[in-house]
């Protein structure tokens, strides 16, 4: 272990914290590090590990996918990402996914659909984009400034401009976005996960659901956490009664292979036509 240790410390980016324990195997819930020492994944891989460690289905699926072509690029039709997007949209009643690769993406396209649909149907002067404090939506710097974190700023000014955060629970701040002339979105998580496991309001996410309705904003969910089952529902926001108008999702979609997805409804299905995103 202390090769492998001293390996990743000489030749990984030191970005994480890690604990002296190296995973070598796992089945279920269950992690194996070198000494046979065994571990329950109650992080899910934080979020990720959706049907558990070397999952038959999960497995056997990927490698009869493997056997016929790993990768394509999206100027060609594939089965899997159409069965998947159409699974996603009837389980939903949304009308259109983006896959990309990771939540942050997911979360990039829900913001370019939002500035977008803003320029289009209000004027370049809307494009700023509401979320609430102690959020957490990504790693990429556009991602980071919609992040309700100050900590997570400090090391990387300037940041993408045209974001704001307010108080989550706090109607009063949500109603002082006054008419929304100048508001794109509002992006909320209905579990705040990086910011403590801190569930929204029933009451608080309708209002905010109202508010956008009334005022032509679009409400966007961001489900890279909660999503997948993680809540009960398919997608927390499933709890609260509300549809909103862009959700975005990744981690346990994949089950341990990359893969984020931006699902847009029926109000913002054409917004993005050819060539304004993409991804590998």
């Amino acid at each position: 272990m202390n090769d492998i240790m001293n390996m990743d410390k000489a030749y990984v980016a030191g970005t994480y914290a890690r604990f002296p324990i190296e995973i070598v195997s796992g089945q279920g819930s269950l992690l194996q590090d070198t000494a046979g020492k065994s571990y329950i994944d109650l992080g899910s891989g934080i979020a990720v590990n959706s049907f558990g460690i070397g999952d038959e289905i999960w497995k056997d699926a990927v490698i009869e996918q493997m056997n016929r072509v790993q990768h394509t690029s999206n100027l060609y039709y594939t089965e899997p990402c159409a069965k998947l997007a159409k699974m996603l949209c009837e389980r939903t009643g949304m009308s259109k996914v983006f896959f990309g690769n990771s939540g942050a993406e997911a979360n990039e396209c829900a913001f370019k659909v939002a500035r977008k649909y803003a320029a289009d149907h209000k004027g370049p002067d809307c494009y700023t984009i509401v979320t609430l404090k102690n959020s957490f939506h990504g790693r990429t710097l556009t991602a980071l400034s919609a992040t309700g974190q100050d900590h997570y700023h400090e090391l990387f000014q300037p940041l993408t401009p045209g974001f704001k955060h307010i108080e989550p629970e706090n109607l009063d701040e949500l109603y002082a976005l006054g008419d929304g002339k100048d508001i794109a979105a509002i992006l909320i998580e209905c579990v705040q996960g990086e910011g403590g496991v801190v569930a929204l309001s029933d009451a608080y996410v309708k209002a905010v659901a109202a508010y956008c309705a009334e005022h032509d904003v679009l409400l966007m969910v961001d489900e890279v956490q909660t999503g997948n089952g993680r809540s009960g529902q398919l997608y927390a926001y499933m709890n609260y009664g509300v549809k909103p108008d862009v959700v975005s999702t990744a981690k346990g979609l994949g089950g341990g292979l990359p893969i984020g997805a931006c699902l847009m409804s029926e109000k913002v299905q054409n917004v993005l036509g050819y060539g304004d995103h993409g991804t590998t």
